[in-house]
């Protein structure tokens, strides 16, 4: 029989310069508690880290976030901005089309764009309706001030459930699961993070997770390894505009991973025509 309390738990101590909990962040009777720390500095350079905020995205090397991106969208939550790229005529609606240009413009290919622009909108049109109608879309439209009911089970958390962004969970996955502590993800890791986040009988959960990191995996991949300042604005959708713009201007986005048709084969870029 288990006691009220055990005496070999270890406690963190609080650091000598203030940060740094007094209490404990891992105990021996689950190991995962030791494999996946929490970031306990997050608050050492963001403003209530662990508070959700609404309509930027810090980060402990960028604590007032994309600041000119966010002042120029600030009616608008954090993941209504990550999907603002792909409301091409700003009307609030985004249709099967729009996300067929908008990863178009980021220079996937073919298939990959003909299957987001399938699997979104089937998959998440009818969650954005519900803020309008209980009766589904028939175009499979997705509408921006619903986007939060796109939030599905066994993601990261770092949007909370009205598409805030949550600094706290954003800085535990780098503590959790960068073996380098060096603020990259390989891809290995990345793994490991949906498997860290798999919430059971979730298989729409897995899924849509699987689906979304395979794909930034493809957008940002640099040399075997994701940054978390490109991560980072990619949940706020700033690195999105970024990416056309350098497309457009004939500089290219240099970063990715591919097999061929999307100007890679592997982490180098190869190719310079785009099917």
């Amino acid at each position: 029989m288990h006691g009220p309390k055990s005496a070999t738990i270890i406690h963190e101590k609080e650091g000598a310069d203030g940060y740094g909990p007094a209490f404990a962040t891992a105990v021996p009777n689950c190991p995962a508690t030791y494999r996946r720390p929490p970031a306990v500095n997050a608050g050492r350079t963001i403003e209530a880290a662990g508070v959700a905020h609404a309509n930027f995205a810090p980060s402990a090397g960028k604590p007032r976030g994309s600041e000119d991106y966010s002042d120029n969208f600030s009616d608008y939550t954090v993941l209504q901005q990550h999907v603002l790229f792909w409301d091409r005529d700003n009307d609030g609606i985004i249709t099967p089309i729009d996300v067929w240009v908008g990863f178009r413009d980021l220079g996937f290919n073919i298939p990959t764009c003909l299957l987001a622009c399938t699997v979104i909108p089937f998959a998440f049109s009818y969650g954005t309706v519900m803020q309008h109608s209980y009766l589904p879309d028939p175009f499979f439209r997705l509408y921006v001030d619903g986007m939060h009911k796109a939030k599905h089970g066994s993601d990261s958390g770092v949007y909370d459930s009205e598409g805030r962004f949550v600094p706290q969970r954003f800085e535990d996955i780098f503590a959790n699961c960068s073996a380098r502590k060096d603020n990259t993800l390989t891809f290995r890791e990345v793994f490991d993070l949906m498997s860290r986040n798999r919430c059971a009988v979730d298989p729409f959960g897995w899924l849509a997770s699987f689906f979304e990191w395979v794909t930034t995996w493809m957008l940002l991949a640099d040399d075997g390894k994701v940054h978390k300042e490109d991560l980072r604005r990619v949940y706020d959708g700033s690195l999105f505009w970024d990416i056309r713009e350098k497309r457009r201007s004939g500089e290219g986005w240099k970063q990715g991973w591919g097999l061929g048709g999307d100007g890679f084969i592997g982490y180098r870029k190869r190719i310079g025509i785009h099917l």
